[in-house]
């Protein structure tokens, strides 16, 4: 049996999973109904930070329909631990970073309802069970809560002022880490003798992930056999199944987590939230399911967020334009509870780039404020590490009077530096940086700019050009788990931990397959997000979930292989099984014998006179834990038109080549990468979280007040995949969901500034919003008069 050409490795394949999602056929979590199930409603705090005074429940649990109020006292008397979040993941490949003065890192305590303060605009202070939604709400009207108000921050560089109000009372300052990557010492030294020196102060500003299916969940407490059960839509139900039996003080064996589709994630999925434990404990003191769908005004409240990041950096050079140095000092504001460093570790070590800079210092620090937890958001941390560099490099080409690609021409890692151990403590697989970019510029036609500048100007435009390299990190979770099971009736099935949340995992894994066994790409199935049937591994984070999946579906598949020779040497009575030959998902003897692999499943199956070590089902397991991280990179184009009379940026042309290591399949690649540039563009264009200083209030809480990307928004992007074979991996996989992302923010500010230079505008803060664009020409204008 011999696979359809179209359906391996490296092919187009169209998603198998969109048949059954576009005809409805999919399961949400909100899909999920149980018989008999309540509805739990959250009250949520109006205050950005408050002592909780008193919650007087009496007239609201007396309406009709109430089944239960719960508040934090309660939580606390059923011993409800806090949520176990673990800031760093601990994978060996990424930098660690320690407190400079060796304290140890501040993570603070997250209860699933809090007893003594409420500490952001939208933290869940009680939650509301009732027969009906509706009842639920009315009684939640009938709660009352008496707040004191206390003095709140949310700004990033507020909170870390030393009369900033405290976020807790047992972190100083508001520091949750305080760390330093690199030689100082040394570092200060280059800029000592550099010939040229630039600077950058930005704030890489928050945003949330406002993923398609807003966070839901049902809890159900099962009374004759003591299990929990959540249904819940997440990044990975293993991790999930882990916090929850330790937030509820019980076996791991007691809880049970399900998530079919997920629509959507960007990493605000990721880690656990409160609600999640709530639910399945609520319904143990109800005795029926609770259910729970957040609604969109409480996703912007409550969703753990993402970036959030200032940074005062510089850049030193030689005469000739080689970079000599870099100085950093990012200030990451993880928001009122500890949920992760990840961002902040991530992008810290990855601020040289691709560029040779020997030299470097970072100061990377993470400070509490009164805003919602921030977490891994797609590229985590890179994308604010490549702005910064980015900028600093055209800033650095203006200030020498040299063009901008040159400058990045002369001080790109040479491939025969390769692997390259950077000034911060990553080392660099491979690469082939200068030829990325060399290709990204032809596509864009880079040289024929001029042109249509001039065609531009003649229209009443500014037209500008950027160009913006990156590199990330592919690390994550390093534990995965595949299970591969040969059915004699023609079917293979895959049992594997990671999770998709839209990166069509049933079409590419099943890819591998039917290259390895040769088998229609129909005949195979994934199944993932059930802890009852899915041992172990982690979630779509990082980049990991191609990586880690090929080298554990490759050891399984190894095994089954090694086992299928062994069956057909003693079916034969042949000596030796390695005299067995296995290709296009046949076995073949000397004698010219031929099996397949379902004849082997069948044989391994039926066949009584086999040794007992091969009877049985024909399974094949890989579990590995893998701390070798890959380093994804390439080069992106952006072409921007600017009207100086109103401000309005219009994305004309956008060119991106990534290197992927190895494409699986292309067609996915290609979309995950329009995806992430589109969710790049919306930053540097539209979107912030926005926070009113005075009272902490979120101003940006609806989609009336924030703004993402249109498909009006952005031209038809030009998008081709390099592949130079990472060795991280034995299918030499890099990943591709995060790469659009990574340099968008920077190529896109560097085409605005471009189009603006003539005003004399060195740089636009993001989002570059019209009023933003517009103020900047202003204030430009005045400022070249008054010089001249």
């Amino acid at each position: 049996m011999h696979a359809p050409l179209h359906d391996g490795i490296g092919q187009p394949v169209r998603r198998k999973e969109d048949a059954r999602l576009l005809s409805g056929r999919g399961c949400y979590s909100n899909d999920v109904n149980l018989a008999g199930q309540a509805h739990a409603y959250f009250i949520r705090s109006p205050h950005a930070h408050a002592r909780i005074v008193s919650i007087d429940i009496a007239d609201a649990v007396a309406i009709e329909g109430v089944l239960a109020i719960f508040t934090g006292e309660d939580t606390a008397a059923d011993g409800l631990k806090s949520l176990p979040h673990r800031p760093v993941l601990g994978h060996h490949a990424d930098v660690k970073l320690t407190n400079t003065d060796g304290s140890a890192k501040y993570i603070s305590p997250h209860l699933p309802l809090p007893t003594d303060r409420a500490r952001f605009v939208g933290e869940a202070v009680a939650i509301v069970i009732a027969e009906t939604l509706a009842i639920a709400k009315d009684a939640a009207d009938a709660v009352m809560v008496d707040y004191d108000p206390l003095p709140s921050v949310t700004d990033t560089v507020a909170a870390a002022e030393p009369d900033a109000p405290k976020v807790w009372d047992d972190a100083p300052g508001n520091v949750a880490l305080d760390a330093l990557l690199g030689d100082q010492a040394a570092t200060d030294a280059k800029f000592a003798e550099a010939a040229h020196t630039v600077q950058l102060k930005t704030w890489i500003q928050r945003l949330t992930g406002v993923p398609l299916e807003p966070r839901a969940a049902v809890g159900h407490y099962d009374t004759l056999t003591g299990r929990y059960t959540l249904h819940a839509g997440s990044g990975n139900v293993v991790r999930q199944k882990r916090e929850l039996a330790d937030i509820l003080g019980i076996d791991e064996t007691m809880v049970r987590v399900v998530a079919k589709e997920v629509g959507g994630n960007f990493g605000t999925r990721n880690a656990f939230y409160p609600e999640f434990a709530l639910v399945a404990w609520a319904s143990k003191r109800v005795g029926r399911p609770v259910k729970w769908n957040c609604e969109r005004q409480e996703a912007f409240l409550s969703d753990y967020q993402g970036r959030d990041l200032y940074v005062e950096a510089a850049l030193a050079l030689d005469e000739s334009g080689r970079f000599l140095a870099l100085r950093s000092s990012n200030l990451s504001n993880v928001g009122a509870h500890t949920v992760s460093f990840v961002p902040l570790t991530k992008g810290s070590g990855l601020m040289t780039s691709v560029y040779d800079i020997k030299t470097a210092s970072v100061r990377a620090r993470a400070l509490n404020s009164n805003t919602p937890p921030t977490n891994s958001y797609r590229s985590a941390g890179r994308p604010e590490a490549m702005f910064v560099v980015e900028r600093l490099i055209d800033l650095a080409a203006r200030e020498l009077g040299c063009d901008r690609v040159e400058l990045r021409r002369r001080n790109l890692i040479r491939p025969d530096q390769l692997p390259y151990a950077n000034a911060l403590g990553l080392t660099y697989d491979n690469g082939a940086y200068a030829q990325v970019m060399e290709r990204a510029l032809e596509l864009a036609d880079w040289r024929g700019f001029p042109a249509r500048r001039m065609a531009a100007r003649a229209r009443g435009r500014h037209r500008g050009i950027g160009l913006a390299n990156y590199i990330e990190i592919t690390s994550g979770m390093p534990r995965e788990r595949a299970e591969v099971t040969i059915f004699p009736h023609g079917r293979i099935q895959v049992v594997i931990g990671t999770l998709s949340s839209g990166q069509g995992h049933e079409t590419s894994f099943a890819q591998l397959i039917t290259q390895w066994f040769a088998v229609p790409f129909s005949q195979v199935s994934i199944v993932t997000g059930d802890t009852d049937v899915v041992a172990a591994g982690g979630g779509s984070q990082s980049g990991r979930s191609m990586r880690l999946a090929g080298i554990v579906i490759g050891k399984a598949a190894e095994q089954l292989v090694g086992r299928g020779k062994q069956i057909v040497a003693e079916m034969l009575q042949l000596n030796a099984p390695d005299a067995v030959s296995f290709a296009d998902g046949r076995f073949t003897a000397p004698d010219g014998t031929s099996l397949d692999i379902f004849d082997i499943a069948r044989a391994a199956n039926e066949r009584t006179t086999l040794s007992e070590g091969l009877r049985g089902p024909l399974v094949g397991i890989g579990d590995e834990t893998v701390q070798v991280a890959g380093y994804p990179f390439g080069s992106h184009v952006c072409e921007v038109e600017v009207d100086a009379d109103t401000g309005v940026v219009e994305l004309v042309d956008y060119v991106a080549v990534d290197d992927v290591g190895r494409a699986i399949n292309p067609l996915i690649l290609h979309g995950q990468a329009h995806g992430g540039i589109a969710q790049g563009v919306g930053q540097a264009l539209m979107e912030r979280c926005f926070y009113e200083p005075e009272s902490g209030q979120m101003l940006s809480g609806s989609f009336m007040d924030y703004a993402i990307p249109r498909a009006s928004d952005l031209p038809s992007f030009v998008t081709e995949i390099s592949e130079v074979p990472s060795p991280s991996n034995p299918l030499g996989v890099r990943a591709g969901g995060e790469g659009g992302t990574t340099p968008a923010l920077g190529v896109v500010i560097n085409a605005i500034v471009d189009a603006l230079a003539e005003f004399g505008v060195t740089h636009v803060e993001m989002p570059a919003t019209p009023e933003r664009v517009w103020q900047t020409i202003q204030v430009a204008r005045r400022n070249q008069k008054a010089e001249s």
